[in-house]
C-alpha cells in the first residue's frame, strides 16, 4: 500500500497559515492590503490584547460580491491574476489568494460586505475553516472583518507568542509603515480603547511622517526628489544629527508597497557619506514608482523582499539625489532645541542713568576727546602705555588712586572697543598645525602663550593689543554719544584679516580651499610665548591674501549650489578642545580636532586619488610581520596596495618589508598607517575595491596628522582652522560622521537668559 496521500482542505489550510499568519501583525497585515487594494480610503484598525483576542478591520471600499463571499476563504481564490502573464506586472498588493483562508484557519472570523450605499450586504461566520453561518444583513458600504481568538485551534503555535505589548509592537510598527506608504488613506489604530494612530489623508507625507514620529522629527526632514525614465523617487530624509541606532526608520516603498532591500538601503547611506556617526543611521523615506515589469515582489513569503531588474541603475540614482539634497543644506546642528513657535519677542530695554548737567567733567570744560587723550597719552610724551603697564612698571606720575581709577576707566573703554589687528605672526598661526614642506605635519608642541581658553586671558588679551586712544567712549560721555557708538558697532559686524597662513602647502592646493570672507571680527596675532623667526611678518591681510589665492570664488561655490559656509569671528577656547566663535546669527562651538581632520581628509582623499607619483623608497626599509593565515591572505593584496602608493615585499618567513610609501603620509605614523591599512584590508569580508580602500586610508592619515583635544591654540591658529574649515566640500562633519560645528542662535541664547519671554 502506498504511503504517499493528498491531504484533505483542513489541514493544508492550517499548514499554510503556519507560512502567512506568523504573528497577529500579519493578519493585520493582510487584511488591510486587501482594503488598499479595494480602493479604500479610510481603514480602521481594532486589536485586544495584542491581537489574539481580537483583531477588526473595517474599510469603505468596494466590497466583495455576494456570490463571491463564500468563494474568498478557498485557497488560491483571488480576483487580482487573470493570466500568468500578469505575475510580471503586479500592481496590487495581494495577488495568491492565501490571506483569507489561512486566517479563518486558525482563529474564528466574521465576514461582512456591501458593494454599494443600499444597505444590504452579506455576513460569513468561519471558525477553524469551515463556514459556519451565512445570511444576508444591513451593512455600509465596505467591509468589516474580525479575527477573534487567533490561534485558538493550534495551541503549540500560541504557547510562542510573545508578550501583548510585542505583538503590539509589532502590528503597530506595520501599520506605521502603511501610512506612510499611503498618505493619501486615513487610518486609524485603536487597542484596548486607546489610539495608537490617526492620519487625515490628505495626501501630505510630511504630515504623516509627523504623526507617525512625531512633529520634532517632521520639522528636521529634508524634501528629496528625482526621475528618470525608468523610476520616479520622491520622499523625505533626515537631516544627519537625527539620526537612530538601526534602520528601523528607513522605510522603503516601491508602488506603494513596503519592502527591505540591502540595495537601498546601501544606496541611502552611501548618500550621507561621512556625516553620519559609525552605527548610527538616518529616518527615511521613500517612494519609489517604476514600472511593475522592473520589479519581481514574488519572491518572499510575506512579500517584503523585491528584486529589482535594473538595480545599478536605481542605486545610483538614490544616492546621488540624497548627496544633491544634502548638498544644499547648512548642515550645522542647533546647540539647544529650537521653539515650536517663535513668539512674538520681548526685550529688556536699557534705562539710562546719565545726566550731563551733573557731570563733573564738563562743569570743568573737559571734551569726550580731551578726556580720552589725558588717559592714553603721558604729560612726558612717550609712547602711549596701558594701565596695567603703567602700573606694573612703576612709570608715569599717576598716585594709586588715579592709576586705579584710570585702569577702571580703560575696562569700560575696552568693553565697547572694536578689536584691533593683532601683532601675532605669520609663521605662529601655521607651525603647530601645518604639514611641513613635503606635506607631513610637524610634531611640535604648540606656543604655550597663546589663546589658553575661557580659564586664562590669553584670548582676551589677542583683542585688547591697541592703546586706549582708539578706544570707545567712557561712561563720562553724554548718554545719546554713548549709545549710538554702541549701536553703530552692534549693526556692523566688525572684519578681521584672513588667515595667516593655511596649514601647510595641501590646504593651499585648492582642491577645497576657502576664499578670504568677510564679516568676521579682527583680532588676530596672539602671544606666542617665544621669540619671533627672523622671518616672522605682522598678521596682515596683505601677507594672507597671496597664500589664499588660489582658493575657490563665491562663482565656484555656487557651481557647486553648496551654500556658504557661516563667517565666524573666533572668541576663545573651552578647555583647550573646543572653538567658541560668533557671527551676526548667534553662537558657535567647534571641535578643533574634528575640524581638522575634516581639512586632512579632504586633502588626503585627493593625494591618494595620484599615489604613484607620491610614493617614494626607502633607504631602510619597514618590516611588518604577520601570521601564517593573514601572510598568504595578504599577498593576493598587495596589487591594491600599490595602487594607493604602498609596496611590500616578501622577505622570508611571516615577514614584509614596506619598500615605499607615499611621502605626504603623517610623519612619525608612517609605519602604523601601513599596519591599519593591512589589518582593514584582511578584516573587510565585503570585498575591497580602490575606492574603500582609498577612503580608508584618507580617515587615517587625516585622524594622525590632525591636533588633539587639550592643545591650546593662538587667535591666528584658530583664524586660520576657520579658513580652512570653511572651504572643505564638507565642513560639517568630520569623516567619521561626528558633527564639527553646533550653533546657538542669538533668539536661543535670549531665551535661556529670560531676555525674550
Amino acid at each position: 500500500m502506498g504511503k504517499i496521500r493528498l491531504l484533505d482542505e483542513h489541514i493544508a489550510n492550517q499548514i499554510a497559515a503556519g507560512e502567512v499568519v506568523e504573528r497577529p501583525a500579519s493578519v493585520v497585515k493582510e487584511l488591510v492590503e486587501n482594503s488598499i487594494d479595494a480602493g479604500s480610503s479610510r481603514i480602521d484598525v481594532v486589536a485586544e490584547e495584542g491581537g489574539l483576542q481580537l483583531i477588526r478591520v473595517t474599510d469603505n471600499g468596494s466590497g466583495i460580491e455576494s456570490e463571491d463571499c463564500e468563494l474568498a476563504f478557498y485557497r488560491h481564490a483571488t480576483s487580482k491574476i487573470q493570466s500568468g502573464k500578469d505575475l510580471f506586472s503586479i500592481r496590487t498588493l495581494g495577488f495568491r489568494g492565501e490571506a483569507l483562508p489561512s486566517i479563518a484557519a486558525v482563529s474564528k472570523t466574521e465576514f461582512v460586505t456591501s458593494t454599494d450605499g443600499s444597505g444590504l450586504g452579506r455576513k460569513l461566520a468561519v471558525e477553524g475553516g469551515d463556514v459556519v453561518t451565512q445570511e444576508e444583513t444591513s451593512a455600509r458600504k465596505g467591509t468589516d472583518i474580525s479575527v477573534k481568538e487567533l490561534f485558538y485551534n493550534t495551541p503549540a503555535r500560541l504557547k510562542y507568542m510573545k508578550t501583548i505589548q510585542t505583538e503590539l509592537g509589532h502590528i503597530s510598527d506595520y501599520m506605521y509603515r502603511l501610512a506612510l506608504a499611503h498618505p493619501e488613506i486615513a487610518f486609524t489604530l485603536k487597542h484596548n480603547g486607546n489610539s495608537l494612530l490617526q492620519t487625515l489623508g490628505g495626501g501630505d507625507l510630511l504630515q504623516v511622517i509627523a504623526g507617525v514620529y512625531g512633529s520634532a522629527v517632521g520639522k528636521q526632514m529634508i524634501a528629496v526628489g528625482g526621475e528618470s525614465l525608468d523610476y520616479k523617487i520622491s520622499g523625505y530624509i533626515s537631516r544627519p544629527e537625527l539620526n537612530r541606532a538601526n534602520r528601523s526608520a528607513m522605510s522603503i516603498m516601491v508602488n506603494g508597497r513596503y519592502v527591505r532591500s540591502f540595495a537601498v538601503q546601501h544606496a541611502i547611506m552611501n548618500g550621507f557619506h561621512t556625516l553620519l556617526p559609525i552605527n548610527r543611521f538616518p529616518v527615511v523615506v521613500l517612494h519609489i514608482e517604476m514600472d511593475p515589469s522592473l520589479v519581481d515582489v514574488n519572491v518572499h513569503p510575506s512579500k517584503l523582499e523585491v528584486r529589482f531588474s535594473k538595480e545599478p541603475e536605481l542605486v545610483k540614482m538614490i544616492e546621488d539625489m540624497i548627496k544633491e539634497a544634502l548638498g544644499r543644506q547648512v548642515l550645522i546642528p542647533k546647540g539647544v532645541q529650537a521653539s515650536a513657535r517663535i513668539k512674538e519677542s520681548f526685550v529688556q530695554e536699557t534705562m539710562t542713568l546719565y545726566r550731563p548737567e551733573a557731570d563733573p567733567l564738563l562743569k570743568q570744560g573737559i571734551t569726550p576727546a580731551q578726556w580720552r587723550e589725558q588717559l592714553s597719552v603721558p604729560e612726558d610724551g612717550q609712547a602711549p602705555a596701558s594701565a596695567d603697564n603703567r602700573e606694573g612698571a612703576g612709570e608715569g606720575r599717576d598716585t594709586a588712586q588715579e592709576a586705579d581709577e584710570r585702569r577702571r576707566s580703560l575696562a569700560s573703554l575696552d568693553s565697547l572697543a572694536p578689536p584691533e589687528s593683532g601683532a601675532g605672526s605669520a609663521g605662529s598661526a601655521a607651525e603647530a598645525l601645518a604639514p611641513d614642506g613635503d606635506g607631513r605635519r610637524e610634531q611640535q608642541p604648540l606656543a604655550a602663550g597663546g589663546a589658553a581658553g575661557l580659564s586664562g586671558r590669553g584670548a582676551a588679551d589677542d583683542r585688547r593689543t591697541g592703546s586706549a586712544s582708539d578706544a570707545a567712549v567712557p561712561d563720562g560721555v553724554p548718554a545719546p554719544a554713548a549709545q549710538e557708538a554702541a549701536a553703530s558697532r552692534l549693526r556692523e559686524p566688525q572684519s578681521r584679516p584672513a588667515a595667516a597662513e593655511p596649514y601647510g602647502a595641501p590646504y593651499g592646493s585648492g582642491a577645497y580651499g576657502s576664499q578670504p570672507r568677510s564679516g568676521a571680527a579682527a583680532g588676530a596675532g596672539g602671544r606666542t610665548g617665544r621669540a619671533p623667526a627672523p622671518d616672522d611678518r605682522p598678521y596682515s591681510r596683505e601677507a594672507a591674501g597671496s597664500l589664499l589665492a588660489a582658493l575657490p570664488t563665491r562663482s565656484d561655490k555656487e557651481a557647486l549650489k553648496r551654500p556658504d559656509f557661516p563667517s565666524l569671528s573666533p572668541i576663545g577656547q573651552l578647555h583647550g578642545t573646543y572653538l567658541l566663535a560668533q557671527n551676526e546669527a548667534g553662537f558657535y562651538m567647534i571641535d578643533q580636532h574634528a575640524a581638522h581632520e575634516r581639512i586632512n581628509y579632504e586633502y588626503y582623499y585627493t593625494k591618494f586619488g595620484e599615489p604613484q607619483e607620491a610614493s617614494q623608497e626607502l633607504l631602510v626599509p619597514i618590516p611588518l610581520e604577520f601570521t601564517s593565515a593573514d601572510f598568504q591572505a595578504l599577498r593576493d593584496k598587495l596589487p591594491l596596495l600599490e595602487q594607493v602608493g604602498v609596496y611590500l615585499e616578501a622577505f622570508g618567513g611571516n615577514t614584509y618589508l614596506v619598500r615605499a610609501y607615499p611621502h605626504w603620509f603623517p610623519a612619525g605614523d608612517e609605519q602604523a598607517i601601513v599596519e591599519e591599512m593591512c589589518e582593514w584590508i584582511l578584516t573587510e569580508r565585503k570585498g575591497v575595491d580602490l575606492s574603500k580602500l582609498r577612503e580608508k586610508s584618507s580617515t587615517l592619515c587625516s585622524c594622525k596628522a590632525s591636533i588633539k583635544a587639550n592643545q591650546s591654540l593662538s587667535t591666528a591658529e584658530m583664524e586660520a582652522l576657520l579658513d580652512r574649515l570653511g572651504g572643505c566640500g564638507n565642513p560639517y562633519t568630520c569623516p567619521h560622521g561626528r558633527p564639527i560645528v553646533i550653533s546657538f542662535s542669538t533668539y536661543e541664547l535670549e531665551k535661556m537668559f529670560k531676555r525674550v519671554m
